[in-house]
């Protein structure tokens, strides 16, 4: 298993600083959320690609993967009554999947909730449809890039739409693809699933349907800073011989972005050594 970091943590520095930072925490990657290197994400050349990356390598670091897809640039939404606006969402959702071919990584976790949002007036079955149609259009693009493309499961508060990984499960099997796949955010796991994320581990993790795992504690703060216990989270996914990424994600940054990285690396190297 190897610790990445979600890099809007360290937003304030420039990417160079993050990757130093994080390579002397022991991080083994970046996880790259796309609007923290431009505000149009999309645009971004296959040579300032290659510049990324051997700024990330440079440091012993790799990029792992990209998430926080949609939130650059505006305007996006996957189950927009606007048609053009889809297509709109799934051109840049295409171009991302290509960079991050270039960038390295291996994993995209579309999460963005406010880009997939029931609109008035829509049914959840219409909605459901919509964001069906546009990541089949995406897988299509992952298999072409050589990537692995996860539908997050995230909690009510922050969409209507693929709360469980129960849910992302028949979306996945309903497209038929292997390039689309989903993913546990412990977090949102936490706030929404019946049952302990190791239970789902456990559960999914013999369907090879999950392909990546976000460590954050259900109040939104880093691993180890709330209720939740990572020790069985990290014993179920290597009784699983899970070799993909463990990135962590928290939102809620205590005691700072600097501190909250900290302290994560420690906590989880901790953990994993005992494991070992």
């Amino acid at each position: 298993m190897r610790i990445a970091l979600c890099n809007e943590v360290l937003a304030g520095m420039p990417l160079e600083r993050q990757c130093d930072y994080a390579a002397r925490l022991g991080y083994d990657g970046l996880e790259i959320a796309p609007f923290t290197l431009s505000d149009t994400p999309e645009k971004i050349s296959s040579a300032e690609a290659a510049k990324i990356r051997a700024t990330v390598e440079a440091s012993g670091l790799v990029v792992t993967g990209l998430h926080w897809l949609l939130v650059k640039p505006e305007g996006l939404s996957l189950t927009d009554p606007d048609a053009a606006v889809r297509a709109r969402t799934v051109e840049v959702m295409v171009r991302l999947t290509g960079l991050c071919a270039e960038l390295g990584g291996a994993v995209l976790v579309h999460g963005s909730p406010k880009q997939r949002q029931l609109s008035p007036g829509d049914t959840h079955a219409v909605a459901w449809a919509r964001l069906q149609d546009g990541l089949t259009q995406v897988a299509a693009a992952a298999k072409k890039a050589g990537v692995i493309y996860c539908i997050e499961p995230l909690s009510r508060k922050e969409t209507g739409l693929v709360n469980t990984v129960a849910e992302a499960a028949g979306l996945v099997r309903a497209i038929d693809d292997p390039h689309l796949r989903t993913m546990i955010d412990c977090s949102a796991a936490g706030l929404t699933e019946a049952e302990p994320v190791p239970a789902l581990i456990d559960r999914w993790f013999p369907a090879g349907l999950i392909a990546h795992i976000q460590v954050n504690d259900p109040n939104r703060r880093g691993p180890g800073q709330g209720e939740m216990k990572f020790a069985p989270v990290l014993a179920a996914l290597k009784r699983h011989h899970y070799a993909g990424t463990v990135a962590v994600e928290p939102f809620d940054y205590q005691p700072d972005g600097v501190g909250v990285t900290a302290f994560s690396a420690g906590y989880l190297r901790g953990i994993l050594e005992a494991l070992a």
